[in-house]
């Protein structure tokens, strides 16, 4: 089968990981980076365009991966803003990933090495799952959400739209958490986490005022 070309925005931390996710399936035309002084050919020998390379390439796939914890709740908005058709993303799966065939994966969707999606776990689109974390059966992980590497998420837990759980989590099983929540880093979440809060620690709990969770775009 001839690996089919694909474009990764933006040239960040999850971009650069996602180099070795690609396998046979993939070759990589070049990142795709905002900033001038990141444009021309980074130290790895891949090129880095501006956004006309999507025109540019029009065959090519995108892989769009924005966002960090400080960014998070705005990777909507930017990943909207490439004005990409939803058929035009591309989703990852490193070869050494499990993904369950009754597991159901959205569109842009990035899943690296270790990482184990079982039995009829739902991911949504544009989410990237970190290496070795772990969703379990009956949970499900809204769209535009991050998932750091090393996290546990148990069997029937909703994880809302544009989250972000930090590496080394572990969500107990059957929770709600909301819209826009932050999840620290090696945070146990033993119960609900409101839309817009921020937990953190073991038990996990609320660090700082609620945020207001993203909102549609107009």
């Amino acid at each position: 089968m001839q690996a089919r070309e694909i474009l990764i925005f933006p040239r960040n931390g999850n971009g650069v990981e996602a180099l070795a996710c690609l396998g046979t399936a993939w070759r990589m035309v070049g990142f795709i980076h905002d900033a001038p002084e990141q444009q021309g050919v980074d130290a790895y020998g891949h090129p880095v365009f501006a956004r006309s390379a999507l025109d540019g390439f029009p065959a090519a796939s995108v892989l769009a991966v924005p966002g960090s914890a400080t960014s998070f709740r705005s990777r909507r908005q930017v990943i909207e803003g490439l004005g990409l058709a939803t058929a035009r993303f591309a989703t990852v799966i490193h070869p050494a990933a499990q993904v369950s065939p009754l597991a159901r994966l959205g569109r842009n969707v990035l899943i690296m090495a270790g990482a184990v999606i079982t039995s009829n776990a739902v991911i949504g689109d544009h989410v990237c799952i970190l290496p070795n974390s772990v969703v379990h059966h009956d949970a499900t992980v809204g769209d535009w959400s991050l998932i750091g590497a090393n996290v546990t998420v148990a069997g029937g837990t909703r994880i809302g739209e544009n989250c972000y759980v930090g590496s080394g989590s572990s969500i107990m099983n059957g929770l709600h958490l909301g819209d826009g929540c932050l999840i620290g880093l090696g945070s146990c979440v033993i119960r609900d986490v409101a839309p817009g809060t921020t937990v953190a620690g073991n038990p996990a709990r609320e660090l700082r005022q609620r945020a207001s969770a993203p909102d549609a775009p107009a």
